[in-house]
């Protein structure tokens, strides 16, 4: 649904209901010329509501029209709907004349899509984080199947994943099975994939353990199938994200200044390749501003005069902040730089931070380290961390 407004907020023409296919998009261009004929209109300026992954197909269209796309942010036309008719409900046609408005007042922000070999991170690493949670279902599952069928599995095996656990699960994985083979059958048949020594210790261990096992002895048939589908799926997961890691790799050997990046302690391939496929290669002002989504400057520089703590919101790229904050939080105890500014941002006598705020002020501080070491191409050095001015603080406060 679209409705169109000019810069007084007179509606000009019908509504267009269009479809997501290539007529629908085109019939929605029309619609838009021909109003711009109609009413001496030269610019056009097109809003959405960023709600979901549907708007990119038109985002990209548009843009190849030579249209300009906004976007407004869902929690504006949640607020405003009501300005229109006193009216709490939502459907399209009410929420196109929102939005329109909005865009009229200016409060709408322009997309930032990712490009060539950005988007392709930004692909793989949503892809990783997917099959990363189908990883960790999987390992829950092979879990829950131990704990209904053999309990005392993690008595002999800390680990299943490990080589002779998992020729135990693939091929006899039930208690009366690895009584019925025996000790001996068993460490050979471990001997011939595990190439460590296999003593017989843990093999006796293993069948005097089973003995006593208070595992369920119904649909046993098909548990053995049950755990061999999860294991097959694990296989898979597991092989898939090396894949997309080898990819990401060869990605961003292609990025100038990722080389210098990954010179910092604590920031791996995956951290960095998250963090580039959320930003792109952009200035530090742009970079800073994907971070701190939801403050303008003058309200960033209010506080800075008023020298007020600061408050963070949840809007804006929630991912990116999650990533940087999972980045840092393991960077503060083992980096020596980050623990030290960590301690001082928490320990100094005017305005101390509490330690999560120190740690989100951190992340901002590695984001300018990363802009630094990637626009310079120059390697990680401790001293252009800290600074003069940042050491003779931390001195001071030590």
């Amino acid at each position: 649904m679209a409705r169109a407004i000019d810069f007084r907020g007179i509606e000009l023409g019908k509504d267009c209901v269009f479809s997501n296919t290539r007529a629908g998009l085109e019939q929605l261009v029309q619609w838009m010329k021909e109003l711009g004929r109609e009413h001496a209109k030269s610019d056009v300026l097109f809003g959405i509501e960023s709600t979901g992954h549907y708007w990119f197909t038109l985002a990209e269209y548009l843009k190849k029209q030579g249209i300009p796309l906004v976007i407004v942010n869902p929690h504006h036309v949640h607020k405003s709907k009501e300005l229109e008719d006193n009216s709490p409900t939502k459907n399209d046609y009410k929420d196109a004349k929102v939005i329109a408005d909005l865009v009229r007042n200016g409060k709408y922000s322009e997309p930032k899509l990712p490009a060539s070999i950005y988007a392709d991170l930004r692909i793989l690493m949503n892809l990783r984080e997917k099959i990363m949670v189908n990883l960790g279902q999987v390992q829950r599952r092979v879990q829950n199947w131990q704990d209904r069928f053999f309990p005392e599995y993690t008595q002999v095996f800390k680990d299943w994943k490990g080589k002779a656990s998992r020729i135990t699960l693939q091929e006899f994985p039930t208690p009366g099975e690895i009584v019925e083979l025996g000790a001996e059958a068993i460490v050979q048949r471990w001997k011939k994939d595990v190439k460590r020594a296999v003593g017989t210790k843990r093999t006796r261990q293993l069948v005097e353990t089973v003995r006593s096992s208070i595992g369920l002895t119904e649909g046993l048939p098909a548990a053995k199938i049950e755990i061999k589908t999860l294991l097959e799926q694990y296989d898979m997961f597991a092989r898939q994200l090396e894949e997309i890691l080898a990819e990401v790799e060869r990605l961003l050997s292609q990025i100038p200044g990722t080389k210098e990046m990954l010179t910092v302690p604590g920031v791996a391939v995956v951290t960095l390749a998250g963090f580039l496929a959320e930003v792109g290669f952009k200035g530090l002002r742009a970079w800073t501003a994907d971070y701190t989504a939801g403050r303008t400057e003058s309200q960033r520089e209010q506080l800075r005069e008023e020298k007020r703590k600061i408050q963070y919101t949840k809007r804006g790229r929630a991912r990116l902040r999650a990533l940087l904050f999972r980045a840092v939080m393991p960077m503060v105890a083992k980096n020596a730089e980050f623990k030290a500014l960590h301690q001082y941002f928490t320990k100094r006598s005017q305005n101390p931070l509490k330690k999560k705020q120190s740690i989100v002020a951190l992340c901002g501080e590695l984001i300018r380290v990363l802009h630094m070491l990637g626009t310079k191409q120059i390697r990680y050095d401790a001293n252009d961390v800290l600074g003069p001015v940042r050491e003779a603080q931390l001195q001071k406060t030590a």
